[in-house]
C-alpha cells in the first residue's frame, strides 16, 4: 500500500491518500478539494475514513458525499475494535476520545500503522480545551494506544509522522 501526504487549508492539515493498484482511501479531507482530487488522479476512491469532525479534517468532504459509491467512515457509524474491509484494505477503528469526543483512530495491522488525527502528534497530543475535548479521555485513550506494537507508524492530523516507540520515549503525555 502507498500512503500520500497532502498538505492542506489555513492550518496544514494532512489528508492521507491509501493507494494500492487503481483504488484508494482517503483519510481526512480537510480542504482544497482540488488539489486532493489532483493526487487521486484516475483511482477510484472507495472510502473517506473521518478521524474526527473538526473543520480542518473535514473542509473538502462535502465534494465525495455526492458519490453514493464511496462509503464514509466516521465515529457515528463504525464499532470499535471490529474489522472493516474495503476493496483491498483491512483495518479496525480504535475509539480515542480527548481532543473531541468523536476522535477514532484507523489501525491497520498487516501494515502497522495508524492514523491518528488530532489524537497523537510526534512529541505531543492534541488539544483537550476544545468543546467536547476531555484531559480524562485523552489519558484513558494513550493508554489504550500504549498496548499495541511499538513499531507502529502513526500518521497524525498534523506535522510529521512519528512511531509509538518514539511517543512512549519523548512525549511527556506517554
Amino acid at each position: 500500500m502507498e500512503i500520500k501526504q497532502i498538505i492542506t487549508g489555513a492550518l496544514d492539515e494532512n489528508c492521507y491518500l491509501l493507494i494500492q493498484d487503481d483504488v484508494c482511501l482517503v483519510v481526512d479531507p480537510g480542504d482544497e478539494f482540488l488539489k486532493i482530487k489532483k493526487e487521486i488522479d484516475n483511482k477510484k476512491v472507495l472510502g473517506v475514513l473521518i478521524t474526527h469532525s473538526h473543520f480542518d479534517h473535514i473542509g473538502a468532504l462535502r465534494h465525495f458525499l455526492t458519490k453514493k459509491s464511496i462509503k464514509i467512515f466516521k465515529k457515528s457509524n463504525v464499532e470499535e475494535g471490529k474489522l472493516y474491509e474495503i476493496g483491498p484494505f483491512e483495518f479496525e477503528v480504535l475509539y480515542t476520545p480527548g481532543h473531541s469526543s468523536d476522535s477514532v483512530t484507523y489501525y491497520f495491522s498487516k501494515e502497522k500503522i495508524m492514523f491518528t488525527g488530532d489524537f497523537v502528534f510526534k512529541d505531543t497530543v492534541g488539544r483537550v480545551d476544545l468543546p467536547t475535548g476531555s484531559e480524562n479521555q485523552m489519558q484513558a485513550s494513550i493508554e489504550k494506544i500504549k498496548q499495541y506494537p511499538d513499531e507502529i507508524k502513526f500518521y497524525p492530523g498534523h506535522g510529521d509522522s512519528t512511531t509509538l516507540k518514539n511517543e512512549k520515549d519523548q512525549n511527556v503525555y506517554f
